[in-house]
């Protein structure tokens, strides 16, 4: 049964492991839902968080294919576990003066942020976890989204693990 999956990589920081990993992903034929990659807690490694949907048969292939890279350290399966996952949108939102009250309520319910505000239009920022994001732009579409941008899921095991 197909399902989502957030995988977290450890890898060395180097040039071409990101090319490498997403090519083995392309290669299985699995879909990158989103791909973040940042610094880690150890210098010279990074982590990178990758969603993607697909059965446990394939996944557990994708782990064991990941760890034939020279780069890749650890590759844990974070959705298996309680986890903490965010992710931040950058929305531009068509709001003329009149509209901008109920945008601003908007804003507030979701505890987003308005970080720019032009003669008709304002950003939106917005952390959370995917539903989140989703269910704003849901509610945001219908002044105009003139504009947006998602960083895709980053996302840690809870406690200490």
């Amino acid at each position: 049964m197909n399902r989502k999956h957030t995988i977290a990589i450890l890898v060395n920081d180097q040039p071409g492991v990101l090319q490498r990993v997403s090519g083995l992903f392309g290669r299985r034929g699995f879909n990158i839902e989103s791909i973040t990659v940042g610094a880690s807690e150890e210098p010279g490694l990074s982590r990178m968080v990758i969603v993607t949907t697909g059965d446990d048969h394939t996944l557990e292939q994708i782990q064991k294919q990941l760890y034939k890279l020279i780069d890749v350290i650890k590759v844990i399966d974070v959705g298996s576990n309680p986890m903490v996952a965010r992710e931040l949108g950058l929305i531009k939102v068509g709001a003329e003066p009149s509209a901008r009250p109920e945008i601003l309520g908007i804003v507030e319910t979701f505890r987003a942020a308005v970080v720019d505000i032009g003669p008709n239009s304002m950003i939106v920022q917005v952390v959370g976890d995917s539903d989140k994001l989703d269910a704003m732009i849901e509610l945001l579409k219908p002044y105009g989204i003139r504009e947006m941008t998602r960083t895709g899921v980053t996302a840690m095991i809870r406690g200490n693990r």
